[in-house]
């Protein structure tokens, strides 16, 4: 099998709570996990006992006005007026901001599941309208307990997003951990090809599994990002590939599970090894 170099790391970023704003970071940690303090926390919905996400964005857009960060003390959670709470006392908080009653939880539980609303309904009936979302589990790719939606790491390429129109500070919309600047000449959606082949980064060795389904988030607000009905409507347009079972979808973005852990650092050699499975077009 040969290794082909394919791009080097540009930006690495971890997101504490599911569906808030996260961190950059100049270094992350792997395990089998996934990215260490990824994920690790949730708001779950007192009536429904789904996990909160924008997914469902008439119910949860408010998520993505707070951030979550690490620090010595622990997560702390950023509301959109400026307050500072350790997430173990956010929830009262949050419930406030959302308009809806959550607690805090700390481990995903068995079959989790969260509302996905199709991005088409969102883009052409409006955020605010009472769409019937469809019901998922969460994380069915990783062990554990993080709250990620499918595999424990999530990868984009520069190539994509310039594709899009995206800037590298935009990579947010797609909430990735790590944004990889490929060289000239790499197609748009290349990452799609990568599917069943190694990833190494550094050190670390990822499997990558499939082509990451976009919703409606990308085009909400992230913080003091305006909306952009651009981000998902080109991905609608221009790569609609297979995705696993889930079938024939919008994607942007790869997910991958952690073969070998370790340290990723900000400028990292990104190298292709193995046969890929190029996703279906």
């Amino acid at each position: 099998m040969t290794t082909v170099p394919s791009g080097r790391v540009a930006a690495l970023r971890r997101y504490p709570v599911k569906s808030m704003l996260g961190e950059e970071c100049a270094r992350l940690e792997l395990g089998p996990l996934g990215v260490a303090g990824d994920r690790r926390f949730a708001y779950v919905d007192d009536e429904t006992g789904r996990v909160a996400t924008a997914k469902n964005p008439r119910l949860w857009r408010r998520l993505l006005h707070c951030a979550a960060n690490s620090g010595d003390s622990g997560v702390v959670v950023t509301l959109p007026d400026g307050r500072a709470i350790p997430v173990g006392q956010s929830a009262d908080a949050v419930s406030d901001v959302v308009g809806r009653r959550v607690h805090l939880a700390d481990e995903r539980s068995a079959g989790a599941t969260v509302e996905r609303s199709d991005p088409v309904d969102i883009l052409t009936h409006g955020i605010d309208t009472d769409i019937e979302a469809e019901i998922l589990e969460i994380a069915q790719g990783t062990p554990g307990g993080a709250f990620v939606d499918h595999s424990p790491v999530h990868l984009i390429t520069t190539a994509t997003l310039d594709a899009i129109g995206l800037d590298l500070a935009e990579a947010v919309r797609y909430r990735p951990n790590v944004v990889i600047e490929t060289p000239s000449g790499f197609r748009p959606f290349g990452e799609n090809d990568w599917v069943g082949a190694t990833v190494h980064i550094g050190g670390v060795e990822l499997r990558a599994t499939l082509p990451t389904p976009r919703c409606s988030v990308p085009t909400l607000e992230h913080g003091s990002l305006p909306r952009s009905a651009h981000a998902v409507r080109y991905t609608l347009e221009h790569n609609r590939v297979q995705a696993g079972e889930f079938g024939v979808l919008p994607c942007a973005g790869l997910y991958a599970e952690v073969v070998t852990g370790g340290t990723l650092g900000i400028g990292d050699e990104v190298r292709i090894r193995g046969d890929a499975v190029p996703a279906d077009r």
